[in-house]
């Protein structure tokens, strides 16, 4: 699996799912502009010692890493999807894209991919989950779906 972090913001957050990534073998992009510097002890802290088991790819915008990857399936998670994350059949290279934690995917991007727009069910009055949290969620589903490939 693929997990896209668009800008994001707290460097905790995204070391947590460079651990999620690390245990369960998928790759992470990170779309540029990050709000931390990757040396940030924060997130090197989160990250804890996976940092070597995790591939890990950056790119200068969204467009940039759609067109290296033209063919393959991509689901953008918000809370404004119509589609719950459990209503989709993930398969091995899906790519789960995921907005910064202060505003989420921007509306155009949802526009452009709607069908492709996935949600975790929540009640209506919370803004939404924690980054790195929703990224757990979602990733496990789908690795679940697969009958969990390469985890023991």
């Amino acid at each position: 699996m693929h997990i896209v972090l668009v800008e994001p913001e707290i460097p905790q957050n995204t070391g947590n799912i460079v651990r999620t990534c690390a245990v369960t073998a998928s790759v992470l992009h990170l779309v540029k502009p990050l709000g931390f510097s990757v040396e940030d002890k924060y997130l090197k802290r989160a990250g804890l010692d996976y940092w070597h088991l995790v591939e890990i790819h950056y790119h200068d915008s969204f467009q940039a890493l759609r067109q290296q990857y033209p063919d393959r399936q991509f689901y953008f998670v918000s809370k404004k999807g119509p589609h719950r994350y459990t209503d989709v059949q993930f398969q091995a290279d899906d790519f789960l894209v995921f907005g910064k934690e202060t505003a989420g995917l921007p509306m155009p991007l949802l526009e452009e991919n709607w069908e492709s727009c996935i949600r975790i069910p929540m009640i209506p009055e919370a803004r939404s989950l924690n980054l790195s949290n929703s990224v757990a969620i979602v990733l496990f589903e789908a690795l679940r779906q697969q009958g969990f490939p390469l985890l023991t």
